[in-house]
């Protein structure tokens, strides 16, 4: 790739991206690359343990939001945003969508819906890059969020999609049950229910109660 050199031209630069990174590790010959090599060891144990029990991938997940500093409450809201997640894209894989360009397509579509915004204008807003945009959601976010994919799951069991466009409509159907929630939530609290928060603040994600004020 072109990348800015010191003289300030663009030249041509040997990259890799982090699997490429990963497999480097693993080629080097140093003893000093060892510690790098048992950590990847490691990671690849702890990644075959969770495919046999699915349980420890959500107590690593749970103790990793911990970690990052995310409210008690934030973190039970985004393991059951999870599941809902995990139930929608298992219902995609029964209609015969398989491919991550295909999910990510109904996933911008039923945002659009809810939100007002694409995936990518959303993360605009909120400041992101490669960062989760779950993760950097406050709890009626993620309340919405989830609300559009449970009645999209919902709708698609009931209608059996057999085409991809018909997936697409069904997506956006279920999206606009999340936006007209979305819309109620605004008038009756007079407050933006998509603010441009994101997890620098981690605290500011989660609906403070009166007490907690």
């Amino acid at each position: 790739m072109k990348l800015p050199a010191q003289d300030g031209k663009l030249r041509e630069t040997d990259v890799l991206n982090t699997k490429g990174i990963l497999r480097l590790i693993q080629s080097i010959p140093s003893k000093k690359a060892e510690p790098f090599k048992m950590w990847l060891a490691s990671c690849g144990s702890e990644r075959l343990d969770e495919i046999a029990d699915p349980q420890k991938a959500i107590d690593r997940a749970v103790e990793t939001y911990r970690q990052k500093g995310y409210p008690e409450e934030w973190i039970t809201q985004r393991m059951m945003t999870i599941k809902m997640r995990k139930e929608l894209t298992d219902e995609w894989q029964n209609r015969g969508i398989t491919q991550e360009k295909d999910y990510a397509i109904l996933t911008n579509e039923m945002t659009k819906a809810w939100s007002g915004m694409s995936v990518q204008e959303y993360k605009q807003l909120k400041g992101l890059k490669k960062e989760n945009l779950r993760d950097n959601m406050t709890n009626i976010e993620l309340v919405l969020n989830m609300l559009a994919e449970v009645t999209t799951t919902a709708i698609s069991k009931q209608e059996s999609p057999k085409t991809f466009e018909e997936n697409k409509k069904i997506a956006r159907r279920g999206g606009s049950v999340a936006s007209d929630a979305k819309k109620r939530y605004e008038e009756e609290t007079g407050k933006k229910a998509i603010p441009p928060l994101n997890a620098d603040n981690k605290n500011l994600l989660k609906i403070k109660s009166d007490e907690d004020k």
